[in-house]
């Protein structure tokens, strides 16, 4: 017999013992007398998606027309720059699909008019609050110079955005969420936030800087962001006291820069919340004592005219 003659009848041998045993031999990659690993099944947790038309974003313009805010380096009214960006990011939304997005103008003055914010935010049942705002600095910190022929005041010392949040407000995780992707849209387009929340000089008007990778802060006592039934940011969109930052937040650029920075933020905020259906969304009659626009999905976007002009 011939050495593979003796090992193929070995072999032979041997698995005719197994079999007569009832005993299945291992199978390949598998260790006798070792109890062979279950299969792994994974599954993998379904992803949320953004239904923009089912998804209301409030588009609150800070101050009023009567009480406009703050005072720019050039004279201009916080007011103003207020409304012409919230107008560019609403445009920009509803090309987005956000049709539902609303345009909330309140004409009373504070402090009435901020409970007036909030209830006509609330009743308008968005997912979304955002109140759009422009910085200053306090008046110690303030120097003259002539523009126009006028004497104004400026402050260059301090530049760039910031964005607020209220813990008192009922989803203030979601709040967090969405101004951390609104900081990190902003930063990844090279917009810098301002960090002079948190020095001293604030005095009382210091803010905790919670995460300081997207310039987000907690202001406890803003009414718009504490009471409103819904997750609430305020964005500070740039110091107009500031006099290059003023020239350039009258920029169509820089507008545009910010509102492709919110709207995709809304877009990654929208994925992470709970889908509603069409039938689930009633139609919500608008505030009659205060002037909201809601986004027409079938009228042409146009381009706002601002009535800031840079000089």
């Amino acid at each position: 017999m011939t050495p593979c003659q003796y090992a193929a009848t070995a072999s032979a041998v041997v698995l005719s013992v197994v079999l007569s045993s009832g005993v299945a031999p291992p199978a390949r990659g598998e260790t006798p007398g070792v109890p062979p690993r279950k299969p792994v099944v994974t599954t993998t947790a379904p992803q949320a998606t953004c239904d923009p038309a089912t998804f209301r974003v409030i588009l609150d313009v800070g101050h009023t027309a009567q009480v406009p805010g703050a005072t720019s380096a050039r004279g201009n009214h916080e007011y103003d720059f207020n409304l012409s960006l919230a107008k560019v990011i609403e445009r920009d939304l509803l090309a987005a699909g956000f049709t539902r997005t609303v345009l909330l103008i309140t004409s009373e003055p504070p402090r009435r008019g901020l409970f007036t914010r909030v209830v006509n935010a609330t009743s308008l049942k968005g997912e979304l609050f955002l109140a759009i705002h422009h910085d200053s600095v306090p008046n110690s910190f303030l120097e003259k110079w002539e523009f126009d022929g006028q004497e104004r005041t400026y402050c260059d010392r301090f530049s760039g955005h910031s964005i607020f949040i209220a813990n008192g407000n009922g989803a203030r995780n979601a709040s967090l969420s969405f101004a951390r992707m609104l900081g990190l849209e902003l930063k990844a387009r090279g917009l810098q936030y301002t960090p002079h929340y948190t020095q001293a000089f604030r005095g009382h008007r210091r803010r905790p800087l919670i995460d300081a990778e997207a310039g987000v802060y907690r202001y406890d006592q803003l009414v718009v962001l504490k009471n409103t039934r819904m997750p609430a940011v305020l964005l500070e969109a740039g110091s107009i006291i500031n006099r290059a930052e003023e020239f350039a937040l009258m920029t169509p650029e820089r507008q545009s820069t910010i509102s492709a920075a919110v709207t995709e933020a809304v877009k990654a905020f929208c994925a992470t919340r709970p889908p509603r259906s069409s039938g689930q969304i009633a139609r919500q009659p608008l505030p009659s004592h205060a002037a909201t626009r809601p986004a027409n999905p079938h009228a042409k976007a146009t381009q706002q005219r601002s009535p800031l002009t840079p000089r």
